[in-house]
């Protein structure tokens, strides 16, 4: 069976909506640090699928075979979360647009070994190669690389968020099985946000003077319609559909993510941005061409 319309339909619009998420944790950074930005991005989330969940009579409270999973979950997004501010703080927009959206791609090789009947073929290589390609203009700016500027540390920070972000999926995708999506959601942020008010607290510091309503904005974005929302239904994808319903849109989120980052921003849509979306945009499609519906049971 084919994805069903309602699923494609989800899919495009969370990955429009992702797309512009590294956008909106640019705009965030201008006033809140790396950290504070994290702490109330989640903590927002947190209210919106509390109430999300009370008047649908979810129960949030893990049973105690849950807690292992949740806690490994929790500090996995602890630390994908964090890098991934600290790389967008250190690049363009339009850069963190397209290096977030690479995470399908590793969430195709970690699936080739953790999930059943979900492995890489030929075709899935190709659109590996092609994709990595895309990644390698992004990193080098259209050119070989003397040395790393920040601008070059910021990407490859981004990278390795992107790396976890990959696996981050796979694993909830096999939590989900057996454990409420909403539980799993909400779990992953509220266990996160000590972490991340910890190091706020030791090694950040928010200038109230200098905040803006742009970025009070952009981080009610990010903890309402990111963590509030796409969090929960791609977590709900997810379970009914296997990760392939998620990462065969992905090619979206890029090309989303650069026209926002030149709209919002002023981002300029370089040669190389140009030709790394598309070859990201490119090998995601290739990758994930043959998605199907994996029934529930």
């Amino acid at each position: 069976m084919r994805i069903p319309l309602v699923a494609v339909l989800a899919a495009v619009v969370i990955h429009i909506l992702w797309g512009a998420n590294p956008v909106a944790v640019k705009m965030g950074l201008e006033s809140f640090s790396p950290l504070w930005s994290a702490f109330f991005r989640f903590a927002i989330g947190v209210v919106c699928i509390t109430i999300w969940a009370l008047a649908l009579g979810t129960r949030l409270w893990p049973e105690k075979w849950e807690w292992p999973g949740l806690l490994i979950l929790a500090l996995w997004f602890m630390i994908q979360i964090g890098l991934m501010n600290f790389g967008i703080n250190f690049t363009s927009g339009a850069s963190a647009a397209i290096m977030t959206a690479t995470y399908p791609l590793f969430s195709g090789i970690f699936a080739h070994f953790f999930i059943v009947g979900d492995r890489l073929d030929k075709t899935k290589i190709v659109g590996l190669l092609v994709a990595f390609l895309g990644v390698g203009l992004v990193l080098s700016k259209g050119q070989l690389p003397n040395e790393l500027s920040q601008v070059n540390v910021g990407d490859l920070i981004l990278l390795v968020s992107a790396i976890l972000l990959g696996g981050r999926m796979i694993y909830t995708a096999k939590l989900v099985r057996n454990i409420e999506p909403m539980r799993v959601v909400l779990w992953q942020m509220l266990l996160s946000l000590g972490g991340f008010a910890t190091g706020a607290f030791l090694w950040e510091e928010i200038i109230w003077r200098e905040v803006q309503w742009v970025s009070v904005g952009a981080l009610l974005y990010q903890g309402m319609v990111i963590a509030g929302l796409a969090f929960m239904v791609n977590a709900w994808l997810i379970k009914r559909y296997s990760p392939s319903v998620m990462v065969s849109f992905g090619f979206i989120s890029p090309i989303s993510g650069v026209i926002l980052s030149a709209l919002l921003l002023g981002d300029a849509l370089t040669w190389d941005l140009a030709i790394g979306t598309a070859s990201v945009g490119i090998g995601l499609l290739i990758l994930t061409r043959r998605a199907y519906v994996r029934p529930q049971t």
